[in-house]
């Protein structure tokens, strides 16, 4: 597999609306480190940010999610442009590759279907359905407060 410093991966999806500058990212940097940030003024909420490391064999995985997802032969040219509805961005950097997408807030998998490109974009929305599953997930075992 790849070297660790050659990996690195940032994912952000937000929008400006009547709460302000909404947003939802995270990035795993070379050295195992996971940032993550969530904003949201809904019911005057504040911003959310933790950080965590991940272990090597989590980096592995981690790569192997993303290599599989054949995400690296994408192309987003024919994918929805960012608008009033919101933008997502994904940067990967995966050995010799530096790929950076950017395209509207998806809302359901019609509008994957409705897109230029369905097939790339399908595989975009999964990747990012694991992404933040995988996030979510050691977001919250990491940070968990009361035991179960």
């Amino acid at each position: 597999m790849v070297d660790t410093n050659d990996f690195y991966v940032r994912y952000y999806v937000g929008h400006n609306g009547k709460f302000g500058h909404e947003f939802l990212e995270f990035e795993f940097r070379p050295d195992g480190k996971l940032r993550y940030a969530n904003n949201s003024n809904y019911k005057n909420d504040t911003m959310i940010r933790k950080e965590v490391y991940v272990s090597q064999s989590m980096m592995q995985e981690l790569k192997r999610i993303i290599s599989d997802s054949q995400i690296l032969k994408e192309d987003d040219s024919k994918w929805p442009e960012p608008d009033r509805v919101g933008r997502q961005e994904l940067e990967i950097v995966l050995g010799d590759e530096h790929i950076s997408f950017t395209t509207s807030k998806i809302g359901s998998l019609v509008d994957v279907q409705n897109s230029q490109d369905a097939e790339g974009l399908r595989v975009f929305y999964y990747l990012i359905q694991d992404l933040k599953c995988l996030v979510f997930s050691l977001i919250s075992l990491h940070f968990k407060i009361k035991p179960i």
